[in-house]
């Protein structure tokens, strides 16, 4: 039997990451019975998705890492999207180059990932140049999320802002209605669609049903960030009815 644990630093009112990363691991035991997941999290204080509040959590950040790090965690993901995002261009390898220095100095070596890390990465891993997003946030966030995913040399083409502040209301939203907001996006230009451009807001429950609907590669950053959880653990990316990513054939 091979165990992974598994740890996440999330904002303290993020419920979500803690159910679709568990459900999307989990679901793998009838592919791979040999393997098994433990799931740990450290939390930083944040209610309210402004770009004030991102920012002093952001700051939270080592603590947790650190915290993580006495568990003795495989891997760890800094499971935040907007908070890495709203903070400039590249931040993310900023952020995961100061936490891996965290953990190191604990005598860990567990490998430090960014959900913001992961969507980008994985964008360029499948070479996709134009995507199409919906997001939870105020506009003005979702266009720093846009300038951010642009920075890195991949254009958004289209984008719908859902407009809740509040991020435990964020969690709450029903993710199938992602499959009638999905219908309005314009993605004829868009080389895939990233469902969920942010790790609070649910969407695992409608990604293969809108990819299948739509007829185009389907993702979301939860996804992005299992994907990279689980290359860089050495195990074969593929979760059942995940979407494009994580389809086993990358």
């Amino acid at each position: 039997m091979k165990n992974f644990r598994i740890g996440q630093i999330v904002p303290s009112s993020n419920t979500t990451m803690e159910t679709e990363i568990p459900a999307m691991l989990t679901s793998r035991y009838e592919l791979f019975p040999e393997e098994r997941f433990t799931f740990h999290s450290s939390r930083m204080r944040m209610m309210h998705v402004s770009p004030e509040e991102l920012k002093k959590m952001d700051i939270d950040s080592d603590r947790c890492a650190l915290e993580l790090s006495d568990a003795r965690v495989d891997v760890m993901a800094y499971a935040c999207l907007v908070a890495i995002m709203c903070q400039g261009p590249g931040y993310h390898k900023v952020s995961q180059e100061r936490l891996s220095k965290t953990v190191a100095s604990n005598q860990s070596n567990a490998p430090v990932l960014s959900s913001a890390g992961a969507l980008i990465d994985s964008l360029n891993m499948l070479d996709y140049k134009k995507i199409s997003i919906i997001t939870p946030y105020m506009k003005p966030l979702t266009q720093q999320v846009i300038d951010y995913i642009e920075a890195a040399g991949i254009e958004v083409v289209d984008s719908i802002s859902l407009e809740v502040s509040d991020n435990l209301e964020v969690g709450r939203l029903d993710p199938m209605n992602l499959v009638a907001h999905a219908d309005k996006l314009n993605i004829g230009q868009a080389d895939g669609v990233v469902l969920s451009c942010c790790v609070q807001m649910p969407s695992l429950p409608a990604i293969q049903i809108v990819q299948d609907r739509l007829d185009k590669p389907v993702l979301s950053a939860s996804v992005a960030t299992v994907y990279q959880m689980l290359k860089t653990l050495g195990l074969e990316a593929k979760v059942p009815n995940a979407g494009h990513l994580l389809s086993g054939a990358f």
